[in-house]
């Protein structure tokens, strides 16, 4: 008993010199339950993302095991080289850009899809290890940044409905329809809405995946949802191979002229998501100073560069902090501890593939459109922020940039369109010497790349 209670007194010893405990008012137990509540709020992604990024063409099977990889790697290094409570992983918009926008609109293949991320990663490096964010920060214009996740917003949260049947697209008319609400796909969509509204709204953790499951269960009967292991093979519940899509990067297709908006899509998700879950979870937990900023956010930051540049070797695009490591902080999470706990359990997911490749894009779909309807929210800060100047001036480019978006159907055209609307207007304006020189450059090749766009049909 004796040797028994050294040994737990070492490792207690051991997990408060690394996580510093007590320095941040929480306990092992109480971490351990914040990286469980992580890991139920963050489940979902490792059925959407894969789902997002076969329908661009990859194996999902093998799309699924990259997932889980990147999240139990980005964030056990994380939790052991900045001790926050941030798991990382691939985010939602840039998974769509390269499944569906690239691979479906452009026809670019998911290989070239994967350089451009890769290279976006590159360039996160590289203004992180330099310091250079202040610059980026400063070049794009706020009403920007929040416009452009309104609009990858409007993107996914339309991309769900489609998914789900609810909204079709009709080919004569060139417009958006409503879709066979008496086919099994918008009645198990709806389901799973409604459970994961009804549980988002009492702050039950995980309430997304258990939106996912129940449709899930629902599509059984209905015939959409067919489980493809079985408890009498073991073997099926092993983790598939992830060299279909190990590997892949096709960097030489990714250096074009065409794949800058894309590349900047990809640099702006990650960059602005880190920026943003950082400081605002970060705020929540405690850990930012009487100034908003959080000391040592170069370390986050370097954690999700490397993320976003080694993660589609393994065929993920993109890797930054993921928003839903607000519900561990919110259980209590302060430490790496919360982090490294969720790492764990995700690992354990592995196990759990079948199950996750068995479940239909209907039942997904709600899950795209809860994180697209909340992504919108952005617009209304931005509207905000324009009322106390001129707010046809201030919004004009992020509304034009959505309407881009939705039209075009791609994030590259709303890009490029809304960062060339911007500068257009402060002009007409007269306030050209509130624009960074560094965006008059960008506009060069954003102006040609939208002509060519817009000319190509």
């Amino acid at each position: 008993m004796s040797g028994a209670g050294s040994l737990a007194s070492a490792l207690a010893g051991l997990i408060e010199r690394r996580f510093a405990l007590h320095a941040r008012g929480t306990t092992p137990a109480r971490e351990m339950v914040a990286g469980l509540t992580t890991f139920l709020a963050a489940a979902y992604l490792i059925v959407v993302i894969p789902s997002l990024l076969a329908s661009g063409g990859m194996d999902r099977a093998a799309a699924t095991t990259g997932v889980i990889v990147l999240i139990a790697a980005g964030s056990i290094a994380m939790a052991l080289y900045a001790n926050l409570p941030f798991i990382v992983g691939p985010g939602i918009g840039g998974s769509a850009i390269l499944g569906v926008t690239l691979a479906q609109v452009e026809h670019v293949p998911w290989t070239t899809g994967l350089g451009i991320a890769m290279l976006s990663g590159v360039a996160f490096v590289v203004l992180t290890l330099t310091g250079a964010r202040g610059m980026v920060v400063r070049i794009i214009p706020p009403q920007i940044k929040l416009g452009l996740g309104a609009s990858i917003g409007l993107f996914i949260a339309l991309l769900g409905l489609r998914d789900a049947g609810m909204v079709a697209v009709d080919v004569k008319r060139h417009a958006f329809a409503l879709g066979d609400f008496s086919q099994p796909g918008p009645v198990i969509a709806l389901i799973g809405l409604a459970v994961a509204i009804a549980l988002q709204t009492r702050r039950v953790p995980g309430a997304i995946l258990a939106g996912i499951v129940v449709a899930a269960l629902a599509g059984v009967p209905l015939g959409l949802t067919s489980l493809k292991g079985s408890l009498a093979q073991p073997a099926s519940f092993l983790p598939a191979s992830p060299l279909p899509v190990m590997g892949k990067v096709d960097l030489a297709g990714a250096l074009t002229l065409a794949a800058l908006p894309y590349m900047f899509t990809f640099f702006a998700a990650e960059f602005f998501s880190t920026l943003g879950t950082t400081l605002a979870i970060g705020a929540k937990a405690g850990l930012t100073d009487e100034h908003g900023n959080l000391p040592g956010i170069e370390k986050p930051f370097l954690i999700d560069s490397l993320a976003a540049t080694l993660g589609p070797l393994i065929g993920v695009p993109g890797g930054t902090a993921l928003v839903e490591s607000a519900a561990g902080v919110e259980a209590g999470g302060r430490t790496g501890l919360t982090t490294l706990t969720a790492a764990g359990l995700f690992l354990l997911a592995l196990l759990a593939m079948p199950l996750a490749m068995a479940i239909p894009r209907q039942a997904t779909a709600p899950a795209l459109i809860l994180i697209g309807i909340a992504m919108l929210g952005t617009i209304r800060t931005a509207a905000r922020s324009s009322s106390e100047t001129d707010g046809i001036t201030d919004m004009f480019a992020p509304m034009a940039m959505m309407l881009l978006t939705l039209i075009s159907n791609s994030f590259g055209t709303g890009i490029a369109g809304g960062l060339l609307v911007h500068v257009l207007v402060q002009l007409l304006a007269g306030r050209w010497r509130e624009i960074p020189p560094g965006l008059f450059i960008l506009t060069l090749p954003l102006g040609y790349y939208f002509y060519g766009a817009a000319t190509a049909h």
